[in-house]
C-alpha cells in the first residue's frame, strides 16, 4: 500500500480506503465487515470511512465492532453528520446542536474516544457556516475529532468556509469527499483547484461508479443475479449508469485494461489516483477478495499514452449526468 498526506495536514492515509455505504449494517453483513477489514489491514489499508446516516447508525456500529480488535493508533476513522437521524426538527443539518449531539452519538456507536476525520455530509443552507465551523472547532479542542472536513461542497462553499476559518482563526478544513470516477468528473473544473488552494485533500467516493467500472454489467444484458443493480432496494443510483452507451464504453475500457494485464477496477482506481489533489479513493466491498484486488491499483502507473486512450474512449459519454 502507498500513503498520501490528507491535503495540507500531516495525516497520512492509504491511497485506497474502505467505506461502508450500502455495505455494512445488517446482521448478515457484519461478518463481511470483519473479513473485509481484516483483508484491508493485511494489504496496508489504514483509512476506514462511514457515516451516521448509513442504515441509521448501523453502519457505524458494524465498522466500529470490526475495528475493535485493532490498535486504535493503527487506523484512521472517519464518519459524517448532516442527514436526518430522527423525526425532530433539529435532528438534521449542521446546526451546533445537531453536530454536537451526533458527534457524541457516533462516538458511542463506533466505540471509540475520538473520530479522526469528521465530515459535514452535505452543505446546510439553513445554518450559518460560522456556526458550523465553530462547533467543529470546539469538538477539535475537546479532542473528540482530530480533523474537520466536508463532503460534496461546491467550490464557492469551500472558498467561503476557508475565508471564515481564517478570519476567525479556526482550525482549517482538511478534506472534501466528493463523488469522482471516469463518468462523474465535475470536481475537475473548480472543486479540485479551489481545494488545493485552500489545503483540502480529496477522499473520493464511488471511484468504480457503483460497481459499473468492474465490468460485471454488459450492454444489452440483464444485471447478474446478486449484484447491486439487480437489487431494487439499493439500485436507485446505479440505474443511471445502465445505459447502452455507458456500458459500451465500459466494454472498451475493459479491453484496454486487459491489454495492460489489469482488472478494469484496477485501471479505474489508478486513473482516479492519477489526479493531483486526490488523497484516497474509497472502495466498497462485501468480499475480502475485492479488497485485495482493488488494493493492487496503487502499484499501477498509467502512461501518457494510456491516459490519452482512456480520454478517447470516454468521449461519447463526456456529458454523462446521472439522475440523483
Amino acid at each position: 500500500m502507498k500513503y498520501r498526506r490528507l491535503g495540507n495536514t500531516g495525516l497520512k492515509i492509504s491511497e485506497i480506503g474502505l467505506g461502508s455505504w450500502l455495505t455494512y449494517g445488517t446482521a448478515a453483513e457484519k461478518k463481511a465487515a470483519d473479513t473485509c477489514i481484516s483483508a484491508a489491514f493485511e494489504c496496508g489499508i489504514n483509512f476506514f470511512d462511514t457515516a451516521n446516516a448509513y442504515n441509521r447508525g448501523e453502519g457505524e456500529k458494524a465498522i466500529g465492532a470490526a475495528l475493535r480488535s485493532y490498535e486504535r493508533s493503527s487506523y484512521v476513522l472517519s464518519t459524517k453528520v448532516f442527514f436526518p437521524m430522527g423525526e425532530g426538527v433539529n435532528d438534521r443539518g449542521l446546526s451546533r446542536k445537531h453536530i454536537i449531539e451526533q458527534c457524541d452519538a457516533s462516538l458511542r456507536r463506533l466505540g471509540t474516544d475520538y473520530i479522526d476525520i469528521y465530515f459535514c455530509h452535505r452543505f446546510d443552507p439553513e445554518t450559518p457556516v460560522e456556526e458550523t465551523l465553530r462547533a467543529l472547532d470546539d469538538l477539535s479542542a475537546q479532542g473528540k475529532i482530530l480533523y474537520s472536513a466536508v463532503s460534496e461542497w461546491s467550490a464557492a462553499q469551500i472558498t467561503g468556509a476557508a475565508g471564515i476559518a481564517r478570519r476567525l482563526n479556526l482550525r482549517p478544513l482538511a478534506a472534501n469527499q466528493p463523488i469522482y470516477n471516469m463518468f462523474e468528473r465535475y470536481i475537475e473544473q473548480e472543486v479540485l483547484p479551489v481545494s488545493q488552494q485552500h489545503g483540502l485533500g480529496q477522499v473520493v467516493f464511488s471511484p468504480l461508479a457503483q460497481g459499473i467500472l468492474t465490468g460485471k454489467y454488459k450492454a444489452g444484458q440483464q444485471p447478474p443475479a446478486g449484484t447491486r443493480a439487480a437489487d431494487d432496494s439499493v439500485n436507485g443510483v446505479i440505474r443511471s449508469y445502465l445505459r447502452d452507451d455507458v456500458l459500451d464504453v465500459v466494454g472498451q475500457l475493459d479491453m484496454l485494461a486487459g491489454s495492460l494485464e489489469l482488472k478494469l477496477s484496477q485501471l479505474a482506481l489508478a486513473w482516479v489516483l492519477h489526479q493531483p489533489g486526490v488523497s484516497s479513493a474509497i472502495i466498497g466491498a462485501t468480499k475480502p477478495e475485492q479488497v485485495l484486488e482493488n488494493a493492487k491499483a496503487v502499484d499501477t502507473v498509467l502512461s501518457p499514452d494510456t491516459l490519452q486512450q482512456i480520454e478517447e474512449i470516454l468521449k461519447p459519454v463526456a456529458d454523462f449526468a446521472p439522475a440523483r
